[in-house]
Formats: C-alpha cells, structure tokens, sequence
C-alpha cells in the first residue's frame, strides 16, 4: 500500500514513504534488517551521549511476544499482536551519576525515529505505539525503576488493511494527513506566523 506524504516542498523520498500502518504480512523480518534497525537507534542523538535507550524484542509466537501484546491497551493488543516484530522501548531516567535525566524520553524519540527511517529503506514499517500499561510492563519484564516504559515499536512488512476491524480499516486507508506548516512556525512571539512560505 502505497502511503507517501503529499508535501508542499521536496523532502528526502524516505521521510516521504516513513508511515505507521496497523496491518502487517505475516511474512518475517529478516534479521539483517533487524540489526540494521538498532544500529540505528544506536546512532541517534544523545543528550551527553548518555544513550539511554533499552529494548525488549519479541517476535511473533515467542514469550517476549506475547508478553509485550499482553502489556498492551486492548485497542492495540488486537492488532499489534498479528506483527511479526514487536520491541519495548525502555530508557534510563537517570545519568551515570544517579542524577535525573530529563530529556531521555527525548533521547528514545530520536532512537525510535531513526529506527522508523532505516525500516523504511528496508521496505518495511514501524508503528510507534504508546498505549500501553507503564507499571503492567514493570511487572511482567521485571524492569528496575530507574527506567521508564515510553513505547513499544511494531514491525514488519506492510498487510492487508482489509485485515483489520473496522474502524482501524477504514484509518488505515485514508489519505495522510498534517497541519499547514504556516500554522506551526512562528517568529517574534510564540503565535505569530512566520512570514516565510
């Protein structure tokens, strides 16, 4: 299925293709690619290199599998689970010091957003997925609480839509869409448009 952005100004073909579906091939990753995707994640920006990013990997029919579906909303467990790959993104809230990290959710955004643009030059999709059950996800995978559970990433090459339950099929269909980008740039003062495009 073929969801490239419509932008009102050339950006590189894979920031065009990157896109979040719901229904994925019961076709399975390759492990190449899946390497590839945490090199990138490993490559992202860090805030004092800190790299705080953790991952719990589970495909489909595994334990680690069906534990992440099961720290899933409901929404999400009854899509996610038909994906091959589904990864628990994890991150260190504090430094080498013991100190607060502030920004290592930022820091995991970078990862996942660097995993989503190197799946996609692979010719398969992430979708980030943020509904889940923080303290469930502790429990079940024994995380210490010095981390936080921000998301989990699912994986695979792109399904049918038609495979979905209504009404995620008909989400899954429709066109992309994003704010004006004359709505979200300001100068002078924050609310001011900026006059530039």
């Amino acid at each position: 299925m073929n969801k490239e952005a419509k932008t009102n100004y050339d950006i590189h073909p894979v920031l065009k293709q990157r896109w979040s579906p719901r229904a994925f091939a019961e076709k399975q990753v390759e492990l190449e690619k899946i390497h590839r995707l945490f090199e990138a994640a490993r490559w992202a920006p860090s805030n004092n290199n800190l790299q705080p990013w953790r991952f719990l990997i589970g495909f489909k029919g595994d334990e680690t599998h069906n534990k992440i579906v099961s720290v899933l909303t409901e929404a999400n467990a009854e899509w996610a689970d038909k994906a091959p790959v589904l990864i628990l993104v994890v991150g260190k809230k504090v430094n080498h010091k013991g100190d607060p990290n502030k920004l290592f959710s930022f820091d995991l955004a970078q990862a996942t957003a660097n995993m989503a643009f190197q799946a996609t030059v692979d010719g398969i999709n992430v979708r980030q997925i943020t509904g889940l059950i923080p303290r469930k996800a502790f429990e079940v995978f024994a995380i210490h609480d010095l981390y936080g559970a921000v998301c989990t990433l699912a994986v695979g090459y792109p399904g049918d839509p038609d495979t979905l339950p209504n009404p995620l099929k008909k989400q899954e269909k429709a066109e992309r869409t994003r704010n004006p980008i004359e709505d979200v740039v300001y100068t002078v003062k924050f609310g001011q448009k900026a006059n530039i495009f």
